[in-house]
């Protein structure tokens, strides 16, 4: 397998993917199957950076595989996710929006503005001019609209090209391949649990009944090479979408898993700088960013013993109380930027 691998330095937020026009030519002669999974899964990303990759790159790719005569497979993987029950998913044609989606049924819904793609960059593009170094942020909701946009310009752009979509819920860790437990770096909902199992994170602001589906990554590959498969052989110039999901048949909620969590690092602790475990209390789930910081702050000064190192003028170490500070506010940050997702009810 080594010896077929051949890796080569591209971007695809660059004209030709980055690539020497050289390399690009020899590329585009011999292959005749393109697997997109480049994106950008953070969180709290700048909005124009996470567009140009999650939008503006599958297009750039796109056009590059119009030039790949011997192309018999573009496949994209994109995140998707829907509301609660299940629903039949139509194409998001070009110009339609979420908002349009959502009207109320007695407004006309040509009177509502079409979405242009074009536009939205070139406008992001003259506010990041004008603000320069100001940070352009935005939700993880976000990301939803990137991947609705990204599958209008499939099916604009892709001509003749055989597409296929696969769209996974939260990708985390393998269930079997290469080994269980198999993740690269920490990402999706990986940093909370390592703060809870450090107990630097005792709460979270979370529907306890809100389902988490989440799906083994080995499983999305296995997915993603039936697709190859089947539509790699056919080469039928148009459109498959397949969703990797597990909420239906086997749901997770958001308590069952503070429950497994615990289990787990009472059971496997992390250890301490001094060799001693770390003992975790059970993961509390708050419904308010308010009772959420209060408990937060309350955990923080027990666990900094602040009330025991009070001067005899009764105030506060403030060296303490600054690490108190910092610590709930980084615990607060992680709330805000899981926030849309802890509570949606997507599935």
């Amino acid at each position: 397998m080594l010896s077929k691998l051949i890796p080569v330095v591209g971007n695809v937020c660059e004209t030709h993917l980055g690539l020497d026009k050289g390399l690009a030519n020899v590329i585009a002669k011999d292959v005749d199957i393109i697997v997109n999974s480049s994106a950008n899964t953070t969180f709290d990303e700048r909005y124009d950076v996470a567009l140009d990759i999650n939008t503006g790159g599958p297009s750039r790719l796109m056009n590059y595989a119009k030039q790949c005569h011997n192309l018999k497979l573009f496949l994209q993987i994109s995140t998707g996710k829907q509301r609660q029950r299940r629903i039949m998913e139509n194409p998001f044609c070009s110009g339609d929006s979420i908002k349009k989606e959502t009207l109320l049924s007695g407004i006309q819904q040509n009177s509502f503005p079409s979405l242009n793609v074009e536009d939205e960059i070139k406008l992001i593009l003259e506010s990041k001019q004008v603000l320069e170094d100001n940070i352009v942020s935005q939700k993880m909701k976000e990301l939803g609209l990137e991947r609705l946009w990204e599958r209008s310009w499939f099916d604009n752009m892709r001509s003749d090209i055989p597409v296929v979509i696969i769209r996974p819920s939260v990708i985390e860790s393998t269930y079997r391949e290469p080994f269980s437990g198999w993740m690269e770096g920490n990402r999706m909902m990986d940093p909370i649990i390592l703060h809870y199992g450090k107990r630097q994170l005792t709460g979270f602001l979370v529907d306890p009944n809100g389902v988490l589906d989440v799906v083994p990554a080995d499983m999305v590959v296995n997915a993603t090479l039936a697709a190859i498969t089947k539509h790699g052989a056919a080469g039928k110039p148009r459109s498959n979408v397949y969703h990797v999901a597990s909420s239906v048949l086997n749901p997770l909620v958001f308590k069952d898993l503070a429950t497994l969590l615990f289990d787990h690092f009472n059971s496997s602790p992390y250890i301490d700088s001094k060799g001693r475990p770390i003992h975790v209390p059970r993961m509390k789930l708050f419904s308010s960013m308010e009772d959420l910081s209060f408990h937060l702050w309350q955990d923080a000064i027990n666990r900094s013993g602040l009330t025991d190192t009070a001067d005899p003028n009764g105030k506060l170490s403030r060296k303490l109380e600054n690490i108190c500070r910092k610590s709930v506010e980084q615990a607060k940050y992680l709330a805000h930027i899981y926030e849309p997702y802890t509570f949606y009810g997507g599935r």
